[in-house]
């Protein structure tokens, strides 16, 4: 906040205000800009407590009597708040205990939009995210955002992606449509990501309509109107017979295994993504090899890893 209340102070001085004297003034208390040598980066407050989900591990365990919900990845990145005032990005900062967090600011004006159409004070939240492709790539995005030299941020800028899921402060009826002008805005939102080569750790249910989403209210960690339901940890092994190549509806080749059927859970899988090349390659997968398959959020078959039977029998 203090590197967006310098820059409305310049703007101010040079006829171009960005806030109201009673705003800039407001600002100025709240954060105690004008005290000599005070610029806090750590421990700072969030416009909006960002709470946990509560985790289930079967659709059973999640009421759709409720209201109609939406259903969206839970990408696996680190989570972040951005705080805009006046359409003009003023703060970000990292999760952090969910009601204070670090101040990444200057590193998060490089990978989202600065300046965005929607008045007054809020809050976005949303992940940072690198693709699969990467090597531990939620370790990437969080590592990212703790580097120090400006010049390594931006240099890795290129590679992560801020998806939102979630603003607060600014009038909606459904999430929505508050996905859906904050896309038009120039954000990558949740509801039309496609997050397939992406991190991902299971999928996360939440009622559309925020008027209902509030009623229901909070426990002391979590939403009552959100969910995350979660992948299942326990793979099965089973061949990788061979790999097509199919288009999906965004015209985007992917290619995806063809498995020796096998009963994951309660479904019998013969085909898992693959993601891309790239995920292939990190996987050393080949015609022929053991695999190990999930579902992902018990839905979606996926191979986690290669497994080498005849090593480990040896």
């Amino acid at each position: 906040m203090h590197h967006f209340l310098e820059k409305a102070s310049a703007m101010y001085y040079s006829g171009n205000p960005i806030l109201s004297d009673e705003e800039f003034d407001a600002l100025v208390a709240k954060y105690r800009y004008e005290e000599v040598g005070y610029q806090v980066t750590d421990g700072i407050p969030h416009m909006y407590r960002m709470y946990s989900l509560q985790k289930v591990f079967n659709l059973n365990d999640i009421d759709f009597s409720t209201a109609p919900m939406v259903r969206t990845p839970k990408l696996d990145g680190t989570a972040v708040s951005l705080q805009y005032v006046n359409g003009h990005i003023a703060q970000a900062l990292t999760r952090g205990d969910g009601q204070l967090g670090r101040d990444i600011t200057l590193k998060m004006e490089e990978i989202v939009p600065n300046i965005i159409g929607i008045k007054g004070e809020i809050q976005i939240t949303g992940e940072v995210v690198a693709p699969d492709m990467i090597p531990n790539a939620r370790n990437f995005a969080a590592g990212s955002l703790n580097l120090k030299d400006p010049s390594e941020f931006r240099s890795r800028a290129q590679t992560l992606k801020f998806v939102a899921y979630d603003i607060q402060g600014a009038k909606y009826e459904r999430l929505t449509e508050a996905m859906d002008h904050l896309a038009r805005n120039g954000f990558e939102v949740i509801t039309h990501f496609d997050a397939s080569a992406f991190p991902t750790d299971g999928e996360v249910f939440r009622v559309d309509n925020y008027e209902v989403f509030y009623k229901l209210g909070y426990t002391a960690h979590h939403p009552r109107g959100a969910f995350a339901l979660k992948e299942q940890k326990d793979g099965v092994i089973t061949e990788l017979l061979d790999v097509v190549w199919q288009v999906g509806k965004s015209g985007v080749v992917s290619p995806v295994a063809i498995l020796r059927p096998v009963e994951v859970g309660d479904a019998l899988v013969s085909r898992a993504t693959l993601h891309n090349i790239e995920y292939i390659r990190s996987l050393d997968l080949e015609i022929g090899c053991s695999v190990e398959v999930i579902r992902s959020g018990e839905i979606i078959p996926r191979i986690v890893r290669r497994v080498d039977i005849e090593k480990n029998s040896s």
